[in-house]
Order: structure tokens, then sequence, then C-alpha cells
């Protein structure tokens, strides 16, 4: 292995929002995320809410996008 070009491999700890954590090495150090594989819905079964009716209203409150009118609609 040649000496002096290579970053510095050391202990780091992962971190999740839901309390998980995990002990390895990195060469960027520990770090907080926001999901992993033991809360992940993927992983355990269970179905997790979104709020994505607040983002879509703040989309269209930010892009001034009205409501489709009802005759519109019709045709």
């Amino acid at each position: 292995m040649k000496r002096g070009i290579h970053p510095s491999y050391q202990p780091a700890s992962i971190e999740c929002a839901c309390g998980n954590l995990v002990q390895t090495y990195s060469t960027r150090g520990s770090f907080r995320i926001e999901i992993c594989s033991n809360c992940h819905p993927f992983y355990t079964g269970k179905q997790k809410l979104v709020d994505a009716a607040g983002r879509v209203e703040r989309f269209n409150r930010k892009y001034g996008r009205a409501k489709a009118e009802p005759e519109a609609a019709e045709q």
C-alpha cells in the first residue's frame, strides 16, 4: 500500500432517527440518517404515513395553481 494517498479509515457510528445505532468503519466519520433498514417500511412490512397532503397544498400555494373548475373537468 502506497503511503500518503489513502484517506484515514476510522471507527464511525451511524445513528438513525428511530434510535438505531450501527457501529462501523468509515472515511467520513460519524453521521445521522433519517431512515434505516430497522425502520424502513420495506423491511418492517408496516406502512408509514407521509405528510403528502400538506406537501401538495404547499406546492399549489407556492406556484399559484388554482383548483380545476367543474366545467373544465366535465369536458
